[in-house]
């Protein structure tokens, strides 16, 4: 009899630990299984929402009238290549003058002037430019010499604002595209009232529609390319008093070297 107890045991706490364990497995797959699906229901959304305010972007540029928003467009593409232009031409410009100055120097003392007008001939930038000018013109003394850097650096300044007047054309162009906009879909309204005779917001909808969404688009693109504008003019800023200080350098060198 108690044999036969201790076997019943036995196999009830084997089937209680296979049940238990058939549970927890159960329990983890569907952990597991609502975890994936709340994965995939979160990237599904994500993709949903970023698609959604595409089109909602390409619907409102639509919404807005071709006529009006693709002028708009067109100042903004132009203006953005002219700013890229610029920036990398500005960032090709830039020299490292503590280095040349040094080059010049050691030149200048291992083989004269010559040498130093051969390192600035193999540098790039309008700093090596304005130097070679200036030591071209070292036979004729000291002051034709700084007339000569002074007159070439006007010219170099002028090279890096080139463009700029476009950019800063179409930074007012935007907005006042987005404003003409606005003033014909105000027309547009308007002209709807006269024909029905009576005032509806369903009538006036399109034209107050058309009105909005240039001048929002219009002020978006000029603060954008205006962002641009003043990051050229920064580095502008930047080059042109590099040039300046490395300009007085270059004439204590010419200077030292004349003794």
């Amino acid at each position: 009899m108690k044999k036969v107890f201790a076997t019943f045991s036995i196999v009830a706490l084997l089937a209680f630990g296979i049940t238990s364990s058939v549970i927890a497995q159960d329990s983890v797959q569907t952990d597991t299984t609502e975890a994936v699906q709340a994965e995939v229901e979160t990237t599904t959304t994500e993709v949903v929402e970023e698609t959604g305010m595409h089109k909602a972007l390409k619907q409102k540029f639509i919404e807005g009238d071709a006529m009006w928003m693709a002028p708009v467009a067109f100042a903004l593409i132009l203006g953005l290549a002219l700013s890229i232009e610029r920036i990398i031409y500005l960032s090709l410009s830039s020299t490292n003058t503590k280095k040349l100055l040094e080059n010049i120097d050691e030149a200048w003392s291992k083989g004269g002037v010559a040498s130093a007008m051969e390192v600035c001939k193999n540098t790039r930038g309008p700093v090596a430019s304005i130097f070679y000018q200036g030591l071209s013109r070292y036979e004729e003394g000291i002051d034709v010499v700084e007339k000569s850097v002074a007159s070439y650096g006007g010219v170099q300044l002028g090279l890096l604002e080139k463009n700029l007047t476009w950019i800063s054309l179409f930074i007012a162009l935007s907005p006042s595209l987005g404003f003409l906009g606005t003033v014909i879909g105000m027309i547009q309204a308007f002209d709807k009232i006269q024909q029905v005779g009576d005032i509806s917001a369903t009538v006036v909808a399109g034209g107050i529609k058309v009105a909005l969404l240039t001048t929002v688009f219009g002020l978006i693109s000029a603060m954008i390319l205006q962002v641009f504008y003043n990051y050229i003019l920064t580095i502008i800023e930047s080059l042109t008093s590099d040039m300046e200080d490395a300009s007085i350098s270059l004439l204590d060198i010419i200077v030292k070297h004349s003794k």
